[in-house]
């Protein structure tokens, strides 16, 4: 491409799909052709992490560029305020023709409520074909500009994927797509068998740390750890299919030279890890994500790049790579020349807060947290200033042995608390009861939290 011309983007990610679940991250069980080929095509960031490991602060954090505590999203279900900057506006702005596809989990309640044109649908005029929140993954439903639903049949990211290509196949370049796929999210089992059918979960390797017998697990029938993996692994070769579609007609359009492609995920899964389901905790399996970026001749093929990233990176590098100036209020930092192959000025830790535990995560007894992840270790705090957890990832890829008050850790723990305090005093969070902080932002009546409890 010349180089005044702006290039596409495609930016797909999914719901609760773990970074370690991938073939390029070295996951021998779980097939994907198509994200492998991608990494392949492009660079990997395999210590990419989710800011807050759950649903609508995530996305919230992965459009605006902001920290929870900035855009206000600090726990499920809030609506992302107009008022804050947007990477869809901004592409708007700039020129590009916007769309919006899938889940979209950022306008509050109901959950199948209708995002009509304007300002809460944060810059993607263009085209929009979205529903708020549903994991019915065979009875999907969508809407365009009128308040009356859509219904498709069969597995919903297929035809979510079908809408792309309808606005890929119909568009002047350049364009900016944004393609939100709701699975491997939970129901495990509610994928296409002809995808079931490809694993027998007798082969199915668990992680060194999965406790598959925790009272939450057991309630909600997750009684077999490989069944359940078997399942979830189903669910990321389909999503890989549909990847495959969305690259083949790139190359056959024409238009993979000029296009930017991203694939990632919202947050990860625990997946009896820890003994813990879902999300919403700092270990590995619920904070990392995968991250691949493909831009023929722009960014380095094959390659890994080891430096940490996270969600709220996202909105301004992907402004930044386009040759689009991110908004000022965008809180993330800019990792385009890092994609390009290049030195670039990027933090060595990832901020992880969890303001306000959602309801499955009260259930397992979750609290409060803030933490810090650089390349190495991992460290989180409670609202009490007590260490929680500290990891050596290079040395316990699986996070068995937790170093928090171990006497041999303590420059390890206290540096690492020193790096929080500066996050902390940097994104002005108090680190406040979940209570305190949904008044303080107005946001208790929409929230599920019970802020009538005392902090």
């Amino acid at each position: 491409m010349s180089p005044d011309s702006q290039p596409n983007v495609l930016f797909v990610f999914s719901d609760q799909h773990r970074g370690m679940d991938v073939g390029y991250a070295g996951n021998p069980d779980v097939r994907t052709p198509n994200m492998d080929r991608l990494a392949a095509e492009g660079t990997s960031f395999p210590h990419t992490y989710a800011n807050t490991p759950l649903c609508c602060p995530s996305r919230a954090s992965l459009l605006t560029g902001q920290y929870p505590m900035s855009h206000t999203v600090i726990g499920n279900p809030l609506q992302l305020p107009t008022t804050v900057p947007s990477v869809g506006e901004a592409f708007n702005d700039a020129g590009y023709r916007t769309g919006y596809v899938g889940k979209w989990h950022l306008d509050g309640r109901p959950l199948d409520g209708f995002t009509p044109p304007g300002p809460r649908r944060q810059g993607f005029d263009d085209f929009w074909a979205a529903y708020n929140c549903s994991h019915d993954f065979f009875d999907a439903e969508y809407y365009r500009d009128d308040p009356e639903p859509i219904e498709f049949d069969g597995y919903a990211p297929a035809g979510y994927t079908d809408l792309a290509l309808e606005f890929l196949e119909n568009t002047e370049t350049p364009f900016c797509l944004y393609l939100s796929w709701a699975p491997p999210h939970a129901p495990y089992g509610e994928v296409p068998d002809e995808y079931r059918d490809l694993y027998d979960s007798d082969d199915i390797e668990v992680r060194p740390n999965v406790e598959p017998t925790s009272e939450f697990a057991r309630e909600r029938g997750f009684d077999d750890a490989r069944e359940t993996l078997a399942n979830y692994y189903a669910h990321i070769t389909a999503l890989d299919d549909q990847l495959g579609r969305l690259l083949d007609y790139l190359d056959e359009s024409g238009l993979a030279e000029d296009t930017i492609v991203v694939y990632t995920s919202d947050h990860g899964d625990m997946l009896f890890s820890q003994g813990y389901m879902k999300k919403e905790v700092p270990w590995e399996e619920s904070i990392n994500v995968p991250f691949v970026v493909r831009w023929p001749d722009q960014i380095p093929a094959g390659a890994v790049e080891e430096s940490v990233f996270s969600i709220v990176d996202m909105a301004p590098t992907m402004l930044s790579l386009a040759g689009v100036a991110p908004p000022t209020e965008m809180e993330g930092s800019d990792y385009a020349p890092v994609m390009r192959g290049e030195e670039g000025d990027v933090p060595d830790s990832v901020f992880l807060t969890l303001p306000v535990p959602n309801l499955q995560a009260q259930d397992q007894g979750v609290p409060e947290w803030r933490g810090v992840r650089t390349e190495r270790y991992t460290y989180v705090r409670l609202r009490d200033g007590t260490p929680w957890l500290l990891y050596d990832n290079e040395a316990d890829p699986y996070q068995l042995e937790n170093l928090a008050l171990r006497k041999e850790a303590r420059d390890i723990r206290e540096n690492l608390d020193d790096r929080l305090q500066e996050w902390l005093d940097r994104r002005n969070d108090e680190f406040r009861s979940a209570a305190e902080h949904l008044r303080d932002l107005s946001r208790a009546e929409e929230s599920n939290y019970p802020v009538d409890q005392d902090p």
